[in-house]
């Protein structure tokens, strides 16, 4: 989904995780660097609520992640998507204002475009690219000792439930 971080600067908000003016990510950072993730959260119908910003703030705060990218979109009845401006959502959403700012250039109109084919129509969601500090030194491990990811993957939490009630059920 996202092009090569090493054509990129990391820069933005310095509560965010980021070094203010930084420079290109060196091939020796990267080495250094946890694995990126992305995620996209939806929410039907309206805008989200900024509830979940202070939670998200304090992953950054204790060093578990870096926000390299964080951009809102909205679905319309259509399907047109549009890239929503943070510094437009602080003013209605306090909480997102803390967000102006972190943007490290990764994501290309492409990248949000197929963000938003994941979305149904007339939903907002926020499209979130982010280090896993925490995992840094081991990933860095891995990789020195010649090591690969080969395969990730991610298990819904709603799925875990439903196969937690088919264990009780059985």
């Amino acid at each position: 989904m996202l092009r090569s971080l090493g054509e990129h600067t990391v820069s933005g908000a310095d509560h965010l995780g980021h070094d203010e003016g930084s420079e290109l990510v060196s091939a020796e950072e990267f080495n250094e660097m946890g694995p990126i993730d992305y995620l996209i959260v939806e929410w039907p119908g309206r805008q989200p609520t900024g509830e979940a910003a202070p939670h998200l703030i304090d992953l950054v705060d204790r060093g578990l992640i870096r926000i390299l990218d964080l951009v809102f979109l909205h679905k319309d009845e259509d399907g047109s998507v549009t890239r929503l401006e943070i510094a437009d959502l602080g003013d209605q959403v306090p909480a997102f204002a803390d967000f102006e700012g972190a943007s490290s250039g990764l994501l290309s109109d492409e990248d949000t475009d197929e963000a938003g084919s994941a979305l149904e129509p007339g939903t907002s969601a926020a499209l979130l690219v982010y280090e896993n500090r925490w995992a840094a030194p081991f990933a860095s491990a891995v990789r020195r000792s010649g090591g690969q990811l080969v395969a990730t993957g991610r298990i819904p939490i709603q799925a875990m439930l439903a196969a937690l009630d088919a264990a009780d059920a059985a």
